[in-house]
């Protein structure tokens, strides 16, 4: 097996940035190692598709977490990218950068060189800003796509009400001052999903110094003494080392990469020993500081036709199919995530601590052979969802055995602070003045159970253990700092005490974002290939 200059571990969203950034010059011979396939389903390119992709196990690891006490006993449910592209892949298409406070929380918590000024010059870098008549801003290979053209009627009634309300309004959630009711901007193009592998790795394909190997699944990272030297791994029945001359750059995910930290013999002492590893380093921090977005939806029938009167009917299922075949445009080529927003619950608030979500359409998931199908319900309904932003409440993800086909033991410890359940009850609230606003009021024909209008914040929290779900952000796992006794990589994401190996993936993040997750993912990668190629 030829030696690489990089061996990217994972194809995921910050695998291809990578894959990209750093075979550009030419110079440098790079390897993407992808455990599932290529990523070709049709499911994929089309952007309401990932009702198709949330349970299929041949795009996606479906995942579950430890039952929790404090979500009524529980099991969560956690789909994961398996294949090219990664969860970026499979998510629900919104682009959102985060608040940029939440950066400058980075920087104070040691992520040095990491605070707004600094990661607002990188989006800028890799995005082009496309607005409803085609007109771009900026040059980069990530089209951020500005669809309130194409978002459904009946969200007019949510701006409406928010401005009943005194809730600010803004025209794009990304600006720095993104506070309020908005569209949400979709990482689409022409009418498909304009994914990190769509966007990076397609490009970088072409050139003669890439490689992508498929299948691939990573066993250990292999270590001469305190360097990272090559990449042991399972392939068509053939165990593999393939060597790496510069660096190994570890891009798994949240829960993927801590695990094969721990595989390779870097963290908790006693957990490896307990499954027969041989400890490299004890590193406790490794899978630690697991953060996670939880969110909750409540339903309601609508006295006006929502989406679910054109995607529930099979004439309207054709007649969604003719358009978005010949015009690249309609809901196919949307998210059901059309509008929201951040918000304060409080006025005194310095800054947003919640995120909401308006949603034209409601959906039953139902058992279909040996899979979960998402079906629109066949009568006109609407959404209402929230999710308190920053969440305090800490777990961890570990390696469930020595196997590394075993699936990881996630451990969320949803909940665990006073401060996180008061921050339900906020959310809670502030979607029930919504709902109660005279434009929401007017459109609500009837609440599906429970009736959020009615509920008291003893109410609001017991129904969010007994409903929640995670909005599949996890984060943290491998925390950058610049203490090695509390941090796992340094703020340029090399493993703390070893050289050859970088981790770059959101499992890198200090703090969760107060948003969608996969904008600030491909924001670093970007930022670190910089940072690698500056090291050669």
């Amino acid at each position: 097996m030829a030696t690489f200059d990089y061996i990217i571990i994972g194809a995921g969203s910050a695998g291809c940035v990578l894959a990209e950034r750093l075979s550009r010059s030419g110079r440098h011979k790079v390897l993407i190692l992808e455990a599932g396939g290529r990523g070709r389903s049709p499911w994929i390119a089309l952007p309401l598709g990932y009702g198709k992709t949330f349970f299929d196990p041949a795009v996606n690891w479906k995942y579950e977490s430890e039952r929790e006490e404090a979500l009524a006993g529980r099991k969560g449910y956690w789909p994961r990218g398996k294949g090219v592209g990664g969860s970026g892949a499979i998510n629900a298409l919104v682009y959102a950068r985060g608040v940029p406070q939440d950066f400058d929380d980075w920087e104070a918590a040691g992520a040095t060189g990491w605070g707004w000024d600094t990661v607002q010059r990188t989006y800028e870098t890799i995005e082009t800003r496309v607005s409803p008549d085609g007109q771009r801003d900026g040059a980069g290979p990530l089209h951020v796509q500005d669809v309130s053209d194409q978002i459904h009627p009946v969200n007019r009634h949510f701006f409406t009400a928010a401005a009943q309300l005194d809730l600010p309004k803004t025209d794009d959630v990304n600006a720095s001052d993104g506070e309020g009711a908005a569209v949400y901007r979709l990482n689409t193009s022409g009418g498909r999903r304009m994914h990190s592998a769509r966007a990076f790795l397609v490009p970088a394909l072409k050139r003669s110094n890439v490689t992508l190997m498929t299948g691939a699944l990573v066993e250990r990272i292999v270590f001469s003494g305190r360097r990272a030297t090559a990449v042991q791994l399972h392939r068509r029945g053939k165990s593999l080392s393939i060597p790496a001359r510069y660096e190994i750059i570890l891009s798994a995910g949240a829960v993927a990469s801590p695990c094969l930290l721990q595989k390779s013999g870097v963290g908790p002492a006693d957990l490896l020993r307990q499954h027969g590893i041989d400890v490299l380093q004890d590193r406790p921090h490794v899978g630690g500081n697991l953060q996670d977005h939880l969110g909750v939806n409540y339903y309601f029938r609508a006295t006006e036709p929502t989406l679910n009167n054109v995607l529930s009917p099979l004439t309207g299922k054709i007649r969604a199919a003719l358009h978005y075949a010949f015009r690249r445009r309609g809901p196919l080529a949307l998210s059901v995530n059309q509008c929201g927003g951040y918000f304060r619950s409080r006025q005194d608030l310095a800054r947003p601590d919640q995120q909401l979500y308006f949603n034209p359409v409601t959906y039953t998931t139902t058992p279909s052979g040996k899979r979960e199908v998402i079906q629109p319900d066949p009568f006109a309904g609407f959404i209402i969802g929230f999710q308190p932003s920053r969440p305090t409440s800490r777990g961890r993800v570990d390696l469930r055995s020595a196997d590394p086909a075993a699936a990881p033991l996630i451990r969320p410890n949803s909940l665990a602070s006073d401060e996180d359940q008061a921050q339900v009850i906020a959310g809670g609230r502030l979607c029930q003045r919504l709902a109660t606003a005279p434009a929401i009021e007017a459109l609500i024909k009837a609440a599906l159970d429970p009736d959020l209008r009615q509920m008291s914040d003893t109410d609001i929290l017991s129904d969010f253990r007994e409903r929640c779900s995670t909005v599949f952000h996890p984060v943290g796992t491998c925390r950058m700092g610049a203490d090695a006794d509390s941090a796992v990589v340094c703020p340029k994401l090399k493993l703390h005490g070893f050289d050859g190996l970088r981790v770059v993936d959101a499992s890198v993040f200090p703090n969760i974002t107060s948003g969608n997750t996969n904008a600030p993912t491909m924001m670093l990668a970007h930022r670190a290939a910089d940072m690698i190629l500056e090291a050669v």
